[in-house]
């Protein structure tokens, strides 16, 4: 190596060197930027915008205890579940903090000649969008007792759902509203 390269090649290492010695006493610290992140998202509500047999947009009450029935007219299981439904809403259709919500994705000229043939006193109602994440799913029936948003029981599948545990479930939450 000619003197000429060692030269050189000194002069750059000390410059390295004191650039280093530089950055690391004397240049102050970086400060992070500030990391922006994303407000948490609100909850997603359960409850759902409905329309009833007529057309009529209907509101689910947030201060009631839900029953949501999601069904379909062509379904044996739904079929086989619709009576005790019918008994359990015979059981709290006046009461002031209980609602009842059958929902299907059927249109009315489906489900009404249904209900008139089987004879239900339900308060039937359309749902046509995604469910929310709580409540999606692609298997019929599904069952929910929601109260504030909150789901206090769900059930897929046919159920029983005039026996002494949700007849119990519904009473413990009425004593605590």
């Amino acid at each position: 190596m000619s003197s000429t390269t060692k030269k050189v090649s000194l002069v750059l290492l000390l410059l390295m060197a004191g650039a280093a010695v530089y950055f690391v006493f004397f240049k102050s610290p970086a400060v992070p930027e500030p990391v922006l992140s994303e407000a948490p998202a609100a909850p997603e509500s359960v409850y759902l915008p409905l329309t009833d047999l007529t057309g009529k947009e209907v509101a689910m009450d947030e201060n009631k205890i839900a029953f949501v029935n999601v069904w379909a007219t062509w379904c044996g299981p739904c079929n086989m579940e619709m009576p005790s439904i019918q008994t359990l809403y015979n059981k709290y259709k006046d009461h002031s903090k209980v609602a009842f919500y059958i929902i299907s994705d059927e249109d009315a000229a489906t489900v009404n000649p249904f209900v008139a043939r089987k004879g239900y006193d339900l308060p039937f109602y359309q749902y046509a969008g995604p469910y929310p994440s709580a409540l999606d799913g692609n298997a019929i029936p599904r069952t929910y007792i929601i109260y504030k948003g909150k789901i206090l029981t769900e059930e897929i599948g046919a159920s029983q759902w005039d026996r002494p545990e949700v007849i119990e479930l519904i009473e413990k939450q009425l004593a605590e509203i």
